[in-house]
């Protein structure tokens, strides 16, 4: 059978021009990427799925100079319990994954049945399941894998199990249908399922509850009803799901009867209540551009600014008057809301649809001419002159600063792979108007998957080292930004962007220190990257943040220092720069927030090792660190509390 995957060990050769070919179905080399044109449903989901594989080419780029390890490994292992190895399963999952993300990516919820939409669902978590099964079952006693790639796949095996959980709870709130017939028999086949229909779950998680078990109408999750206002006569509530279809799945007349079936005998899915901190205090619908008011109210980007332009100077809520006009973006609650619609199968509040843009109010703006300007600037972007290519670049700089609408129009013209070539371009304003459009963009959070897909870390690196310091300074933001993500923040520790970043944190402007600072404290959560940091001179550079006479850095490197005291490499260097001194200075001049970092640095390097405990008694800080323990923080009093305590146990040895 065409596609057939051949039983047998395969070679890490093998597995990465897959994992390649399947980075590829949603990178930028394409003509505008895959996952652009993939419908709106299922676009996420595409985007995701090719990122968590995507970082298994780290793995198997230390496995390849391992052939004879692999090769016993593969023979001795009992992944599935039965004779295929370890490599032959992952191949299995990762050929149901390259097929399943040409079908998602077919789908079209403006033509097709919800069952066929329902199918493709469950054919995500069914691959991710399998995905993650098999990455569990890795036998890492027989490969001599480093600890930085472990924790990678650990964190991809957390998000696809995470992914089938979520998979799992999406399905019981779609409509119900009994599953259509097999979208393809040869995808059927390698998912292992019976082509008599993929409802009959032959290979897929015993903890999947079978989907002719669910029930017909689920409500939503618990959700504390908030209080009304007295004269809120619409409902706050949007629906679970809408209809969706997918006309490359079913043929017409399962389509039709389907449609039939729905409209007849089932029963929509209960409403679930927005809680109130998401509605807009004017509109009183769920927010897509929070922004906080000078008051410290959040209101709807949209609404608030038309209060403003029509010469209202006072903040709705509070009839407070504002002390100035300036909107700041509220990113975590953005961020809140956007997890929250994830969770409830809702569609994101703001999205592009026929050439038309939902509006907070829930009505939709007609975007036609907008998409149409933006398209042209786009081809603009890849124009021979020079000069017509500068000008794009600044008119998409300048859009891409103005709204989330913007940037979505942006993203949806195909403009992030091209944008990403023009980092190497070298017309310096050019390269300059390029970083700080993507810095723009990335702001949206499903741009960000986009990014990385067009394979731009490479190039943000290159204007990291050498562009100039506006550059430097946008490039570093836009790391941080792209690092909010887990699993961005392996690709960019892999990349050599901590090295420059501490070259800039160095060296950079006041603005470049700040944006080095807070994109490797971002970065140095995820534990493998702290022995880089390390390695690039970052204690060196705390150090004279901690000494400037200025003062001006200290909380950040503070910060820092205190996620890195945890690592073993960062201890020693932090040590062997006498800065446990400076943190005992601290403990006596600095401010509150300074004083709690700098005695939960000392406790972290003073955990278990009777030499730092030793040089911090000789060094007097017992003095300071009682006074911490009666008048600190909270946090505070029980670091220095703890510290005391271990200061006394070594006394009485």
């Amino acid at each position: 059978m065409a596609g057939e995957v051949p039983a047998g060990n395969h070679s890490p050769e093998e597995i990465l021009s897959l994992i390649h070919d399947i980075a590829g179905m949603c990178s930028g080399d394409s003509s505008t990427a895959d996952a652009i044109a993939a419908d709106v449903m299922f676009r996420k989901d595409c985007t995701d799925l090719v990122r968590r594989i995507s970082l298994l080419t780290y793995l198997f780029e230390e496995i390849k100079e391992l052939p004879k390890v692999v090769d016993s490994a593969a023979t001795s292992s009992t992944t599935t319990g039965d004779s295929d190895s370890w490599s032959s399963d992952l191949v299995l999952a990762l050929h149901s994954a390259k097929r399943l993300l040409s079908i998602a990516k077919n789908f079209r919820s403006n033509c097709s049945s919800d069952g066929a939409a329902k199918t493709i669902t469950y054919q995500f978590q069914c691959v991710t399941w399998k995905l993650e099964k098999v990455l569990s079952n890795l036998p890492y006693g027989n490969l001599d894998i480093s600890e930085e790639v472990r924790e990678q796949v650990d964190l991809v095996r957390t998000q696809l199990r995470r992914a089938t959980d979520k998979y799992g709870f999406m399905i019981s709130k779609m409509p119900f249908h009994e599953l259509s017939q097999p979208m393809d028999q040869e995808f059927a086949q390698v998912l292992g399922k019976s082509v008599n229909g993929l409802h009959k779950q032959h290979s897929c998680p015993e903890k999947l509850s079978e989907l002719n078990r669910i029930p017909k109408n689920i409500g939503g999750k618990g959700c504390s009803t908030f209080r009304a206002f007295s004269l809120l006569e619409r409902s706050r509530s949007i629906p679970v799901c809408t209809d969706v279809s997918s006309s490359n799945v079913t043929d017409p007349e399962s389509q039709e009867k389907s449609e039939s079936k729905s409209q007849s005998g089932v029963k929509k899915p209960e409403a679930i209540v927005i809680p109130e901190d998401f509605l807009c205090p004017i509109s009183l619908e769920l927010m897509r551009d929070p922004v906080i008011v000078a008051t410290g109210q959040t209101y709807e980007r949209s609404y608030i600014q038309r209060w403003i332009d029509c010469g209202n100077t006072t903040c709705p809520k509070t009839q407070q008057k504002l002390q100035h006009l300036t909107l700041t973006p509220n990113y975590v609650l953005r961020s809140l809301i956007s997890q929250w619609c994830i969770e409830n199968n809702i569609e994101q509040p703001t999205g592009l649809t026929n050439g038309k843009m939902k509006k907070s109010d829930g009505s939709f703006r007609d975007v036609t001419g907008d998409i149409e300007a933006i398209e042209a600037l786009v081809r603009k972007l890849s124009s021979r002159s020079i000069e017509e290519r500068r000008a794009a670049v600044t008119e998409i700089r300048s859009l891409s600063k103005r709204s989330t609408d913007n940037r979505i129009l942006i993203a949806e013209a195909g403009a992030i792979p091209v944008l990403v070539n023009l980092l190497t371009s070298e017309d310096v304003l050019t390269q300059d108007n390029a970083v700080t459009s993507i810095l723009n963009l990335s702001i949206y959070e499903s741009n960000k998957g986009l990014i990385m897909l067009a394979g731009a870390i490479p190039s943000i690196v290159q204007v990291l080292r050498a562009g100039t310091m506006e550059a430097r300074e946008n490039a570093a933001a836009t790391l941080f930004s792209l690092s909010l993500a887990d699993e961005n923040k392996i690709i960019i520790g892999a990349s050599g962007a901590i090295p420059a970043l501490v070259e800039l944190l160095q060296n950079g402007s006041p603005r470049g220190k700040k944006d080095a600072a807070t994109a490797l404290f971002n970065l140095c959560i995820y534990q493998g990257n702290k022995g880089r940091a390390i390695r690039a001179g970052i204690i060196t550079a705390l150090l004279k943040m901690l000494t400037d006479s200025s003062q001006s850095m200290v909380d950040e490197a503070l910060t820092i220092m205190s996620v890195l005291a945890s690592h073993q490499e960062a201890k020693v260097a932090i040590v062997k720069a006498s800065i446990i001194p400076v943190l005992i200075d601290l403990l006596r001049t600095g401010l509150p927030r300074n004083k709690e970092n700098a005695v939960a640095i000392l406790l972290a390097l003073c955990k278990r090792d009777t030499d730092n405990l030793a040089c911090l008694s000789r060094l007097g800080a017992v003095i300071p660190l009682s006074d911490l323990a009666r008048s600190g923080t909270e946090r505070a009093k029980r670091k220095a509390t703890s510290l005391l305590e271990h200061l006394h146990k070594l006394q009485q040895i």
